[in-house]
């Protein structure tokens, strides 16, 4: 019997699934404790209207993620910062400053977590990766003045 599943179920698959289980299995099982339902017409095409809702709403993510990098990419975002008399900073330039200048300079909204950057702690200039989304980087120079 073919049934798309609500749930993880261990040993089956996954949620949204069409997977075929045993009648009994299905009956007994699955059915009572709604973690599938069978494979009709109108579950299979509220399965199919899933798929194709989550396949577009990947397409608009990436596309917003490809304009985003599209502004930022190969721009310089400029920090400044206080030193000691030897040129290094007092504490280091964080990705969550970064993540604010972009924010500030290019009105794009980017995650703390999603910058990568070596330890800055001296004045200079230096680069950044920022991943928008699975696949997509822009790189972006910090630049840290007094």
């Amino acid at each position: 019997m073919k049934v798309i599943l609500n749930a993880d179920v261990k040993g089956l698959g996954k949620k949204g699934e069409l997977v075929n289980a045993s009648d009994g299995y299905a009956r007994n099982f699955l059915f009572p404790k709604n973690l599938a339902v069978e494979a009709n017409s109108t579950a299979m095409n509220e399965l199919k209207n899933r798929e194709a809702s989550k396949a577009h709403h990947i397409a608009e993510e990436k596309a917003a993620a490809t304009e985003s990098a599209n502004k930022i990419n190969g721009k310089e975002i400029v920090i400044h910062a206080k030193a000691g008399s030897n040129g290094k900073l007092f504490g280091a330039i964080t990705s969550k400053e970064i993540a604010a200048e972009i924010n500030k300079n290019f009105s794009v909204s980017v995650d703390k977590k999603k910058i990568s950057v070596a330890d800055i702690k001296s004045y200079g200039e230096f680069s950044a990766e920022v991943k928008l989304y699975n696949g997509i980087v822009a790189k972006v120079t910090v630049k840290v003045t007094e």
